[in-house]
């Protein structure tokens, strides 16, 4: 198939999840126990099914992200991997980041992400036209700077979705939703000027035998 070839990559399930904190770019403390498991499991799999090694190798900024792209690498052959900040999740902000989310919702009340993605929904935070509009430069400039070739991304959900929708032309909030998993893979194939293919999304065999979450 040709066209450039996107692998996202969600990261493992990270500890400010575990401790039910919003873990933006300043708190993420990376991988919990079992985000570190979930992200070998992929690591096995890839080194089995024997993965061709990517023309080139992203994770976010994050700790979680790159992290999971760490433990990923082997089996891509350790590549140099490239840390862009813009894969990172949608950015809380610095009063927001490291709140738990009892404390965010006693402070600001329950937030809808879905209805205006122009509201700061993490105040004096990113809104979700910001942040969506960053995704999808990053993808955007993959396409550009390695044209034809697989791009292995390790990123997270939200960048997952803003992907999805720009793949599907769909609205930028609702219509659907999606559920992605900690190390699922999605793959996307840009096959002309807009125009994509979904190939796979939340494919995550390797995680069978493994909880799904912590708690």
């Amino acid at each position: 198939m040709t066209g450039t070839r996107i692998l996202l990559v969600r990261h493992g399930e990270s500890q400010v999840a575990v401790d039910k904190m919003i873990g933006g770019p300043r708190k993420c403390s990376g991988l919990s126990a079992l985000g570190r498991k979930q992200a070998e499991a992929l690591n096995a799999r890839w080194l089995a099914e024997g993965i061709e090694a990517p023309a080139a190798f992203v994770a976010s900024n994050y700790k979680r992200a790159i992290e999971t792209a760490n433990l990923i690498a082997p089996s891509l052959g350790h590549p140099d991997l490239v840390i862009d900040a813009d894969w990172g999740e949608h950015d809380p902000g610095e009063v927001c980041d490291g709140m738990t989310y009892t404390d965010f919702v006693e402070k600001f009340g329950h937030r809808d992400w879905s209805i205006d993605p122009y509201d700061e929904t993490y105040p004096g935070g990113e809104t979700v036209a910001a942040f969506q509009f960053r995704v999808g430069g990053a993808l955007r400039r993959a396409v550009d700077t390695w044209a034809g070739g697989t791009v292995v991304v390790a990123c997270h959900a939200g960048v997952i979705d803003t992907c999805l929708r720009h793949a599907l032309r769909s609205a930028p909030v609702g219509e659907f939703e999606v559920h992605t998993l900690n190390t699922s893979v999605t793959e996307l194939v840009h096959v002309r000027p807009g125009r994509w293919q979904i190939l796979r999304y939340n494919d995550a065999g390797h995680l069978a035998g493994l909880p799904r979450s912590t708690n």
